[in-house]
């Protein structure tokens, strides 16, 4: 039997070690490190160091592993990154020595430098020191060290990849996490396996429960009759499939909420078709369903406000024009008064709509001017106290002192008229309508103010939506679209002012806006 040399038995074992090393972890220091180690003891060497050039320009030799040299003492080394391959003692190597020994204070006089390729391709080099001057570094020796090169070779290759794919999982890991949007990903179980910041915050579900249970538990997408799609009606199971698939429906989140999810779908399928798991795009739609929601009700109720005066301006003007009848004098002018007053409606609903349509395109235009706004509060209430019976009350509260506005007189005209109207409509107990105002150095406030049946909470921002009309019994006995209260305020904001609203329900509302005050001094008589 035939036995094998110490040497080349410690050799053997120091090569399988690395390889295991290598193969059990992908950290490039730590592997570099064993590397470098095992290399100057079975060399018998003093010190040695691994220099790999830089991934980027790969010109530049940089340190990242040494045995022996203290890594503070790393940047003096720099000249024997010059050092050719070879195990080499020509006078330059040892002048560079010689240096080095004189400004770190290590006994290095010997050395041989080998590179670190991979196929073909410059990888970085590997030096080993001996402190003795009568001991070279023998070809067999070198042999050995370039073995253990090539290791090292594959093993920087191999941890530069790891490290490359690390560095772009944990990029699109922190887009993910990052993403406005909720992300979540599945695999080919249905179970989640990644659930984003903005997910927990969608659904109420902390990312430490919801990961590894079903997406059709955590998400439970349901449609208008309350049945869960993600059970029933997956997209990711119809056939045929989609390129990207679409869900959409409500979801009660964990904390309560009601919100309505649109959740788009990027399968991934293996080469026969199975399914692997799918990445799954989660955005709140609540609002954007609302909005729908009201446009739609918008489109009835606007084609009913419509229609109303339409029919009737045809149904007089049918009537009066029947040459079978001769009408008096009295009913003619009755006739005709209505028609003029339903055209007048109908030209002010049409009036809303352009507005609408103006203000969505930036185009409101201010025909600023000053004047007294107790004037206009006092046509208002007037105009109203005529058209209303006796269970209402109008009360004017201005101040003596009340400084002119620096305003658009109609548009502010406008803004006064429905909230006035508005108190109107929504007292059907009647009690008292209430204009009163005060100013400040800048501004004046203006507030109406009623005995009505008030409004919730929940619903004193929504009111001033477009199309939005509080969801009440008055409000299939009141005519209107929804406008209203969204003109108001865009109204005031164009001057530079703010349209608010304080409410009890049971107990009132009061609106008050904010309008620029004027310069000029007014004196009017305001009482009524």
């Amino acid at each position: 039997m035939t036995h094998l040399p110490d040497h080349r038995l410690r050799q053997r074992e120091y090569l399988l070690q690395i390889s295991r090393a290598i193969t059990a972890q992908l950290d490039l220091t730590s592997v570099l490190s064993l590397v470098i180690n095992v290399a100057v003891d079975l060399l018998a060497g003093t010190a040695g160091l691994i220099a790999l050039y830089d991934e980027q320009n790969n010109t530049e030799l940089q340190i990242h592993a040494s045995s022996g040299i203290p890594h503070e003492v790393w940047p003096a080394l720099k000249p024997l990154l010059q050092i050719p391959p070879g195990y080499v003692s020509r006078d330059n190597v040892v002048q560079a020595l010689q240096d080095v020994m004189v400004n770190t204070g290590l006994s290095l006089r010997q050395v041989i430098a080998l590179p670190l390729t991979f196929r073909d391709s410059r990888v970085g080099m590997i030096y080993a020191f001996r402190a003795a001057l009568n001991v070279d570094f023998s070809a067999d020796e070198a042999q050995i060290l370039q073995a253990f090169a090539d290791q090292a070779a594959i093993a920087v290759s191999n941890a530069r990849l790891y490290q490359g794919v690390l560095r772009e999982k944990q990029r699109l890991d922190a887009m993910i996490e990052q993403s406005a949007d909720g992300v979540m990903i599945v695999d080919p179980r249905w179970r989640i396996t990644t659930f984003n910041k903005a997910m927990e915050h969608l659904t109420g579900w902390p990312r430490s429960e919801a990961i590894g249970r079903p997406c059709a538990e955590v998400l439970a997408i349901r449609n208008n009759q309350g049945v869960n799609i993600c059970l029933v009606d997956c997209p990711l199971q119809r056939r045929p499939h989609s390129l990207n698939p679409v869900a959409e429906g409500w979801v009660t989140t964990r904390d309560g909420r009601q919100i309505y999810v649109q959740s788009r779908y990027a399968p991934q399928t293996s080469a026969e078709g199975a399914f692997l798991g799918a990445i799954a795009n989660v955005r709140d739609i609540t609002q954007q369903k609302h909005e729908e929601e009201m446009q739609n009700t918008f489109v009835s109720i606007i084609s009913h406000e419509l229609k109303t005066p339409v029919s009737i301006i045809k149904g007089y003007a049918g009537t009066l024009q029947r040459e079978d009848a001769n009408w008096s004098q009295e009913t003619l002018r009755e006739g005709l008064r209505v028609i003029e007053e339903e055209a007048d409606r109908l030209a002010r609903q049409i009036q809303g709509l352009l507005d609408v349509s103006r203000i969505q395109a930036g185009g409101i235009r201010l025909d600023m001017t000053e004047w007294d706004l107790r004037l206009l509060a006092r046509e208002v209430v007037e105009a109203f106290a005529a058209q209303t019976d006796e269970r209402f009350e109008f009360e004017m509260r201005f101040p003596d002192d009340f400084p002119p506005v620096h305003a658009d007189y109609e548009f502010v005209r406008m803004v006064l008229t429905n909230l006035v109207s508005n108190g109107v409509k929504y007292s059907p107990e009647g009690g008292t309508i209430r204009i009163g105002g005060w100013a400040d150095d800048e501004m004046v406030l203006v507030s109406v103010t009623d005995q009505g049946i008030g409004i919730p909470p929940e619903e004193q921002e929504r009111i001033f939506q477009r199309f939005y009309r509080i969801d009440n019994r008055l409000r299939r006995q009141t005519q209107g679209a929804g406008l209203g209260l969204y003109l108001a305020r865009a109204i005031i904001e164009a001057h530079g002012g703010h349209l608010m609203v304080e409410s009890q329900p049971g107990r009132g509302s009061r609106f008050t806006f904010t309008l620029p005050v004027g310069h000029r001094r007014i004196s009017v008589d305001i009482t009524t």
